[in-house]
């Protein structure tokens, strides 16, 4: 059974939760970071736009099946069991609260065009700390509060976003593209290294399924949201992109620190378009730190229900796992911490190049359960059409990810296998605390059982090695030990 009153997010404030998700600060620099390979760089992010919305639908299809908190975790366990949903949970709940930190990092640079001229690490840092504990307090609030938020701060982005994809659409002059293949190598070759970049645009696909226990109706909702809101961010993305390139010469492109500020510059001239930008660039960042610091509580949550993850993170209040969403904040804080300390060339970059592999687990594994899913049902059941049509989907979806995994490069997936099997540690304590309970509790059962069958049954099954109630359970008695 499912708290009904938990449930507070309707259709659209799920779609915003995508978005929002979807649509954190890259979006401001993509344009300048794939300009050097030129026009091929729209085709790959063309070619990954259909991959996140095969997944985004596989996404809908689990969600419609276990309308459940935890999204790929509550899949994988489902589909392959405690280990390999304890992988999912660990991965997801690593790169949420890493990525939270290199979030609000990135917000500091924005709050520099705002306010110049105070160049300071302690400042800086302040500023860090504000971007990520102003979206706890919201969190700590409540669901209602974290869809409200969310709400406000996807249309803030969304729509200054979308003014200067299809209105610099009217100011596309062809001769600032460049050539198609910049690199001058194979166009494939080109491709694939500009989706290597690209790849991780569309992290955040999975945040309705990951939040279904609060969303009203999931196994309508769940799906909706999911794909209506990669398409919104897919159009916000391409559009966006596309309208940079066209109205910012290609040799000033490359080496732009701001692309859509000088696109908005370049369209109606002037030196305001950064402030504006600035300002769009700041309410995405925390919109989006919004949204990942309550899924950074949600995986962890359901994992826990199952004896995965320490009891403390069942801790919920106003729909909200807050010991979560403290545990998830404090992490991020010291990495901050850290940051600043240490310098952008430190620990850090080294921690938040493990987030981009560990984005990919909980994928792999949700798009491997849906085959999975499909490959045992009961055919009888399902209509050829739609079997052949989801097979293909999660297909589809599983190749993305692996993509993903692929374009992560051997860094990213060093260091993220290093920190996955140091989850194997923490499963393997909570595996043994889970098992000595249930030692116990039989031990304890059968004791009592036997005690029940009077001494000497007792000392019969005793005897014979075998509890008394497991060899002749007493009619009406005590219940048999659950095993």
């Amino acid at each position: 059974m499912h708290d009904r009153h938990t449930r507070r997010f309707g259709l659209g404030t799920a779609i915003c939760l995508v978005m929002g998700n979807i649509i954190g600060g890259g979006i401001f620099l993509l344009p300048a970071s794939v300009a050097p390979y030129g026009t091929v760089s729209l085709v790959a992010f063309g070619v990954l736009t259909v991959g996140a919305i095969a997944l985004a639908l596989v996404f809908g299809r689990l969600a419609a099946r276990h309308p459940d908190t935890g999204g790929p975790y509550v899949y994988a366990r489902e589909a392959f069991g405690d280990f390999a949903g304890f992988l999912s949970a660990w991965s997801y709940w690593t790169m949420t609260w890493v990525s939270n930190a290199a979030l609000a990092v990135a917000a500091v640079g924005y709050v520099h065009v705002l306010f110049p001229g105070h160049d300071s690490k302690g400042m800086d840092l302040l500023v860090a700390l504000v971007a990520l504990w102003l979206p706890a307090l919201s969190n700590f609030a409540g669901t209602r509060y974290v869809g409200a938020v969310q709400l406000v701060s996807t249309v803030l982005k969304f729509v200054p976003l979308l003014f200067i994809a299809i209105v610099g659409l009217f100011f596309f002059d062809p001769d600032n593209l460049g050539s198609f293949n910049e690199g001058g190598g194979s166009a494939i070759g080109g491709m694939s290294a500009a989706a290597a970049i690209l790849l991780y645009s569309y992290v955040g696909v999975e945040s309705a399924a990951m939040s279904a226990g609060e969303v009203r109706d999931p196994e309508r909702n769940v799906g909706r949201a999911t794909v209506l809101g990669t398409i919104g961010a897919a159009v916000v993305y391409l559009l966006g992109t596309v309208s940079v390139f066209g109205t910012v010469a290609h040799d000033k492109l490359v080496d732009s620190k701001a692309p859509f500020s000088d696109a908005v510059n370049a369209m109606f001239g002037g030196q305001w378009g950064g402030t504006v930008i600035a300002i769009a660039a700041v309410v995405s960042i925390v919109g989006a730190l919004n949204g990942w610091t309550l899924m950074s509580a949600q995986s962890p949550y359901a994992a826990a229900k199952d004896g995965l993850f320490p009891a403390a993170f069942l801790k919920k209040q106003r729909g909200v796992p807050t010991f979560g969403v403290l545990a998830a904040s404090v992490l991020a804080t010291a990495l901050t911490v850290l940051n600043y300390l240490i310098g952008a060339g430190g620990v850090f970059e080294i921690l938040v190049l493990i987030t981009t592999f560990s984005a990919t687990v909980p994928y792999l594994l949700a798009a491997g359960a849906q085959i999975y899913f499909l490959l045992t049902g009961e055919r009888d059941k399902v209509r050829p059409a739609r079997f052949v049509r989801d097979l293909v989907l999660a297909l589809v979806a599983f190749g993305f990810t692996f993509w993903l995994v692929a374009g992560a490069g051997y860094a990213a997936i060093y260091q993220g296998v290093l920190f996955l099997f140091a989850g194997i540690l923490v499963y393997a304590w909570m595996a043994a605390r889970r098992t000595g309970r249930r030692r116990r509790a039989e031990e304890a059962a059968a004791g009592g059982a036997a005690a029940a069958e009077g001494p000497e049954a007792a000392e019969v099954s005793t005897a014979a090695g075998q509890p008394a109630a497991v060899e002749q359970p007493a009619a009406g008695g005590p219940e048999e030990p659950r095993r």
